[in-house]
């Protein structure tokens, strides 16, 4: 998919409430959620021990960290958005609310469905609350949905 580059701050406020990209589709790897793991000590076996998943997991596979697959939402956002209006630096607010409504086994391919909820404009920076809605490839519900606080600093 193309990146969405949006060029003046009147732009940004015409797209609010408006789905404004979907992301390149990416593949979360064993590997990756192996590395996520190590970084984060979390190594439960539902998400590093594949013989196990595979016989005692629902899904028949690993799956990937919750936490992991929010992490994503950064990669997914700048393959998808690119602010080009005159910004110092951009900063991750926060979240407002997230939910995991189904798994992400390993080897599946997710991408991300980026809608503009909010815009608050406060002394030299612009608040955004940004909905992504992480989708799995085949998957009959999201992944995840989160709405997103990012702050660019003029």
């Amino acid at each position: 998919m193309a990146i969405r580059d949006i060029k003046s701050k009147e732009e940004l406020r015409s797209l609010l409430g408006q789905e404004v990209a979907i992301s390149d589709w990416l593949i979360v790897t064993q590997e990756r959620m192996n590395l996520f793991a190590d970084a984060t000590g979390d190594h439960q076996w539902i998400h590093v021990d594949t013989e196990r998943a595979k016989r005692e997991s629902p899904y028949g596979a690993t799956i990937a960290h919750g936490f992991l697959t929010l992490s994503l939402l950064a990669p997914l956002m700048e393959q998808s958005v690119r602010i080009s209006f005159p910004v110092k630096m951009m900063v991750n607010y926060g979240l407002d609310r997230v939910r995991f409504p189904s798994a992400v086994p390993a080897g599946s391919r997710i991408r991300a469905r980026v809608t503009l909820l909010a815009i608050d404009e406060m002394p030299g920076a612009v608040q955004t609350k940004w909905n992504m809605t992480i989708e799995r490839e085949g998957g009959e519900k999201p992944c995840c949905v989160a709405e997103w606080l990012l702050r660019y600093y003029e």
